[in-house]
């Protein structure tokens, strides 16, 4: 792997330490994100609520707001339709929890994955309905795509609200309410890129606006911080970029998370074992508390922890939490046995290609986009990773950067039925007579999309540290960074020189953890860990490191710890800045 040192412009990084009084490394850091005027760093490490934009400058919001609202004033039969992930889980959540206050009592579904496969279905419309027909129809975090469906649901004569953050394979839907604003909003929008749980987030901001100034008493004790939580779960776990507003509604949802204030998240973060004490931080939503919450949607379905975040009672929540904790573990188990098999036949088929495209007709539909996220990263390659559900093959594709998933896919278009996501991931099915000829579409596909092959895959060193660097101060001004994400990466450091006083201890595959050597700094030397680098260094051996630098947190208690991303022995030249 290429180990690139990220370019810093200098003057600027200057700039903000005399300006602000910033530490060099964090002035750095702050550039390297093309954040480089005072304003503007101010901004970042100081957000507040006020700067999020008013919520009907979104096109379309305040006609979704108005229809709502006579709703509302009608008592009408209403029906949220969510998408199984965890935005669109905390999506459902936000809207039902706030018609609730306003004295209706909508009913709310998921598609189940392993009957009506993804988004918005003919099939899992009659399922929600049965025998009653609602007057309003919901879509959140789903939809954009769903031509038929909203055309079937308007048939039936059902008014029709689409929220949602995908892009469109053909055109917008027409004869309903769509919010979209990748697809209706200028690119330059501040809440362009938020997902569909900050886009509710926007909608519901804006019914509170409308029902305050209707002077409606049933708003008075709501406070919209309150749903912040659930945002900032939706927000990390969808992998939407962490800057404008969706860093705003991230830092503080993180905040109100840690505070432990929705007791189905209490429960959650039990059995995750997240310390109650601690601080949350976005790597406890997206390793912990997401795949929780993602394996029933995956496993089962997920009106499971749909509920969880909706009861009131703490016995309850813990039952159902405990529920996601088990069907977690079985999604680990079923997905620690195809990975392990998928890699092998990578390894094999597709050594000299572009991309990768895998099914096992006994591999599970619901687990496959963890094996394809893992394939992905192991071979640096676009991965499609297909179970088999009937005559169906449905899975999920993960894809690498600079190669966009919905480019391919929409070049394969004519052999596929659902599909749809984002350039780094996307939920596909199709016959599974047509896997042979889908594979070969895709591969052709990456060749013509990128005829110069794939880039060689590099590491992004943000900045070298002396080892003495290495400490709680370091640490405290990389918290005023937080949260790390999609467009906000946690930054990896380079350290020359490391020589180990004691040997790694290895553990799992390719696993090892390590004690860095004594310091002025770090007396006892600080705690490391490494995760599928494989062969460690040698006690006594000078090598480079790449590292992220973090907290670790213990039993009430905190303390820094490294993390090896790459290391390389000393003697080679490490490649040039970008």
């Amino acid at each position: 792997m290429l180990w690139k040192t990220i370019d810093t412009d200098d003057k600027a990084a200057a700039n903000l330490v005399e300006r602000l009084s910033l530490p060099k490394v964090l002035a750095e850091l702050l550039v390297q994100r093309d954040i480089t005027t005072t304003e503007a760093a101010e901004e970042f490490l100081r957000p507040r609520l006020a700067q999020l934009d008013n919520p009907f400058a979104m096109t379309h919001l305040e006609a979704a707001v108005e229809r709502i609202e006579q709703a509302i004033e009608g008592r009408e039969s209403v029906v949220i339709f969510g998408d199984y992930d965890v935005d669109g889980v905390t999506s459902t959540v936000q809207l039902v929890s706030m018609l609730r206050t306003l004295d209706l009592e909508p009913r709310y579904s998921v598609p189940r994955r392993m009957d009506e496969g993804y988004g918005l279905s003919r099939d899992a419309i009659d399922r929600v309905f049965g025998s009653e027909i609602p007057q309003l129809f919901i879509a959140l975090d789903c939809g954009t795509n769903a031509h038929e469906p909203i055309a079937y649901l308007r048939e039936l004569g059902v008014d029709v609200i689409i929220v949602d953050h995908h892009q469109t394979k053909t055109q917008a839907p027409a004869d309903c309410i769509f919010v979209n604003p990748h697809v209706n909003d200028s690119e330059d929008a501040p809440w362009r890129d938020l997902c569909t749980a900050g886009l509710v987030f926007k909608l519901l901001h804006g019914l509170l606006k409308h029902r305050r100034e209707a002077e409606d008493p049933r708003v008075e004790g709501i406070q919209l911080k309150d749903y912040l939580d659930l945002v900032a779960m939706g927000t990390v776990a969808d992998l939407v970029p962490l800057h404008a507003e969706n860093r705003i509604l991230s830092w503080f949802g993180l905040r109100h998370l840690r505070a432990n204030g929705r007791i189905g998240i209490r429960a959650l973060a039990e059995v995750s074992g997240i310390d109650g004490g601690q601080e949350m931080a976005s790597a406890d939503i997206s390793f912990k508390i997401a795949p929780r919450i993602n394996a029933s949607g995956r496993l089962a379905d997920a009106s499971l922890p749909i509920n969880l975040l909706l009861h009131q009672d703490y016995s309850e929540c813990q039952k159902m939490a405990k529920q996601l904790d088990l069907m977690n573990k079985e999604r680990q188990g079923i997905e620690r046995s195809i990975a392990k098999l998928a890699e092998e036949r990578a390894a094999a088929e597709f050594a000299d290609e572009p991309g990768i495209v895998l099914f096992g007709d006994d591999w599970h539909p619901g687990v496959v986009g963890i094996v394809a996220s893992r394939v992905s990263r192991h071979f640096h390659k676009p991965c499609v990773i297909l179970g088999s559900e009937g005559d169906e093959a449905k899975g999920s594709g993960r894809s690498v950067a600079s190669v966009n998933l919905v480019e391919v896919f929409q070049s394969c278009a004519h052999l596929l039925g659902h599909w749809g996501g984002h350039p780094m991931a996307a939920g596909v099915s199709l016959k599974t007579t047509d896997v042979p000829a889908f594979k070969k579409c895709y591969l052709e596909s990456l060749k013509k999309l990128y005829p110069a092959g794939l880039p060689e895959p590099s590491l992004l060193i943000s900045t070298w540290l002396d080892y003495a660097d290495l400490g709680e101060r370091l640490l405290e001004e990389l918290d005023r960074l937080h949260p790390f994400g999609q467009g906000n990466p946690e930054p990896v450091f380079g350290l020359q020189g490391i020589v180990l006083d004691e040997a790694p201890q290895a553990f799992g595959e390719g696993n090892f953890r390590f004690r860095m050597p004594i310091s002025p700094s770090a007396r006892r030397g600080i705690a490391g860990i490494a995760w599928r680098v494989g062969a460690a260094p040698d006690v006594g051996q000078k090598v480079d490191m790449a590292i992220r630098f973090s907290w670790n947190y213990w039993r009430d208690s905190r303390n820094p710890q490294v993390t090896l991303v790459d290391w390389k022995p000393s003697e080679q030249v490490m490649e040039g800045r970008l």
